[in-house]
């Protein structure tokens, strides 16, 4: 083969996933241009836990801010170890209120290229969607968020009251970053309310039709529980009756049999109301009668009986790890199971442990482990909710929006903690089929991102401007 054709069917090759990426630039407007390239350039940093690249990538957009005319000293760039966070505040005339955050992580769970059908740092644009790492967990809020400042400083929109963008560096691990920012830096975080972008959106119905719209106005207290036995162990050739591995095994089962008290507050009960109306058969049925009376312990087994839908009406704790013993040839002289539990909010901690005791027994050890935040809901707050309905309407115009209760944990719950009532409001409306975060082949509908831009500019100036 020739060196010339050689050289030209390389070029192809590297042109053609280029193609790809960029094939409905032509069709932008402006806006959508900038958003979609700061969108590529946010998926081309490896962020996850151990590549150093948060403080890299949080460097880059600050010069994006920086050249749209924010002075440096409304541009913090914080680090923690080895990742950071960003804090970027648009300066309001001071006559709406307190200022509202804008929250969003930097960083994402590991992806191995090996494993993926396309390179996970580049972003592609294929057959409708946009994949790569992070595309929907949460790097499309942190470059829509990102991408309407600039478009606000653009065009010299001045809000009533200040708007601060918080951009967390390690919401997927530790959370460092989080508890940095609210006990260290509380100075920047004085705020009205937050919104944060990993937390609620919309669901498509497979036919790709809105079914509802979520704000997220609570998250479960997520917390781990140690159970430990202890033992003098021996010889196992002269076995004992109290053997630590087999009483852990009779305390799990306790543990497995237990079931916390069914809870409910506004948000539980504004959401089953709502997606009862849509949800189908047997299962739309149960969440109408849990919402006209939560105390209906038929509707409660029905709701549990789908196990998406377990942990919305109580506690739940659950055996996620095992360890036990020193040597094949000796009795365990411990074991230790992690229990973890997933709290109803205003549900203490503490409590939490002193349950699971009491159903072990006195014989095992109950303790938590590291240290869990408790966070509470916060409350439904009509000017956050009709203009997070007025935004989304913009986009689907009549779709219902309700509030929810997650049962996995954000960064928000430290913000609640900290007693700023912080709202999910991501912008994505998605189909449950093409919901892949944290796993292979992580995609978002190209529309709903295009949406989102629209979405959050409309909420942004509903909520930064003069009525």
């Amino acid at each position: 083969m020739s060196r010339t054709l050689l050289s030209a069917l390389i070029a192809l090759a590297i042109a053609a996933p280029c193609a790809a990426a960029t094939n409905a630039k032509t069709t932008l407007t402006p806006e959508q241009a900038r958003g979609r390239e700061i969108y590529s350039k946010l998926i081309s940093y490896k962020t996850s836990e151990g590549n150093g690249q948060v403080p890299v990538m949080a460097a880059w957009l600050a010069q994006q801010f920086r050249d749209a005319g924010i002075p440096d000293a409304d541009i913090h760039l914080l680090p923690v170890g080895e990742t950071a966070s960003l804090v970027v505040r648009y300066r309001g005339d001071g006559t709406g209120g307190k200022p509202i955050l804008l929250m969003a992580h930097m960083d994402v769970v590991a992806a191995d290229p090996k494993d993926w059908t396309r390179d996970p740092f580049t972003l592609i644009e294929e057959n409708g969607y946009f994949f790569g790492r992070g595309t929907s967990d949460v790097k499309d809020g942190v470059a829509t968020l990102s991408s309407t400042f600039l478009r606000l400083k653009k065009e010299k929109f001045v809000p009533t009251r200040d708007l601060v963008i918080v951009f967390t560096g390690d919401e997927e691990t530790q959370m460092a970053t989080t508890q940095d920012l609210v006990n260290n830096h509380k100075d920047l975080l004085d705020a009205d309310y937050a919104l944060n972008y990993d937390g609620g959106g919309g669901t498509l119905e497979e036919t790709g039709q809105p079914r509802t719209y979520s704000i997220q106005t609570a998250e479960k207290t997520y917390a781990d529980y140690e159970l430990t036995v202890h033992n003098p162990g021996g010889h196992s050739s002269w076995p004992r009756p109290d053997n630590a591995i087999y009483q852990l095994a009779d305390a799990l089962k306790k543990v497995q049999a237990y079931k916390f008290p069914t809870m409910w507050n506004d948000t539980t009960l504004a959401e089953f109301t709502a997606e009862g109306k849509v949800a189908p058969g047997e299962l739309g049925a149960a969440m109408r009668d849990f919402a006209k009376n939560p105390r209906d312990e038929a509707a409660v087994e029905r709701l549990t009986r789908d196990t998406s839908q377990i942990g919305r009406t109580r506690t739940t704790c659950v055996a996620t790890m095992l360890r036990g013993g020193h040597a094949k040839n000796a009795l365990p002289q411990s074991a230790v199971a992690n229990i973890n539990c997933r709290i109803f909010p205003g549900v203490a901690i503490e409590d939490v442990r002193k349950t699971l005791q009491e159903q072990v027994g006195p014989g095992v050890e109950v303790t938590t482990t590291d240290h869990p935040t408790a966070s509470d809901a916060s409350p439904l707050r009509p000017d956050v909710m009709e203009a997070v309905t007025r935004a989304i309407h913009k986009i689907h115009p009549g779709v219902q929006v309700v509030p929810n209760q997650a049962s996995g944990a954000s960064d928000g719950l430290y913000f609640r903690a900290a007693g700023i009532p912080t709202y999910g409001v991501g912008g994505m409306f998605i189909k449950d089929s093409d919901s892949f975060a944290h796993g292979l082949n992580e995609r978002v509908p190209v529309k709903g991102f295009y949406d989102g831009l629209d979405y959050w500019y409309a909420l942004m100036k509903d909520l930064g401007g003069k009525h």
